[in-house]
């Protein structure tokens, strides 16, 4: 935008306005309202908005173009999902005993171990058929009877793979299982 005599400027780095006096190339003199002259360089200046310029600008605009403007639909903010968490599974069993029911009173190990197993067998009968892929079963570390017997219990099942779940997640008490929907056995 070119800058004419007459045109209201102020400054870009300063708190300075005034109106254009005198243009000589990229030089520009203003006069501020106190009646003092400063000079310029032309890069220096910015034409200021007139009151009135302002208003018009309010009052011509198509006030409903502006609302459709603001109603376009935004893309909305998905968050971002690593890749390792993107893969963990969602599905956990724990089997810890004490999750498992209210009292062991009266209960053998035998018994603990069964309901364990049941409540194992279930849950994994139960992802099948929902499709889930991935699972894991918490069994605790303990003297790892409980995990000996899930590995049998898995490896019934011809559709699943199973291995130590996230060492960072669950540590060494838990087990994942992945199952494959597409076998033929």
């Amino acid at each position: 935008m070119k800058i004419k005599i007459g045109d209201s400027v102020e400054t870009i780095d300063d708190n300075i306005s005034g109106t254009v006096i005198k243009t000589s190339g990229d030089i520009i003199t203003i006069e501020d309202a106190d009646g003092f002259e400063f000079q310029f360089e032309a890069n220096e200046l910015m034409i200021s908005n007139s009151k009135n310029a302002l208003e018009n600008a309010i009052h011509n605009s198509d006030i409903e173009a502006v609302k459709k403007e603001k109603e376009t639909t935004k893309r909305k903010n998905v968050p971002a999902v690593k890749p390792k968490e993107r893969n963990a599974p969602k599905f956990e069993v724990d089997l810890h005993i004490h999750h498992l029911t209210d009292s062991t009173r009266g209960m053998t190990n035998f018994d603990m171990l069964n309901l364990q197993l049941d409540t194992a067998r279930r849950q994994l009968e139960f992802a099948i058929r929902k499709r889930i892929p991935k699972m894991v079963f918490i069994h605790g570390v303990g003297e790892g009877v409980l995990r000996q017997e899930l590995e049998t219990l898995f490896g019934r099942y011809n559709n699943v793979k199973f291995y130590d779940a996230d060492y960072k997640t669950y540590g060494l008490g838990a087990t994942e299982v992945r199952i494959f929907q597409n076998i033929e056995g």
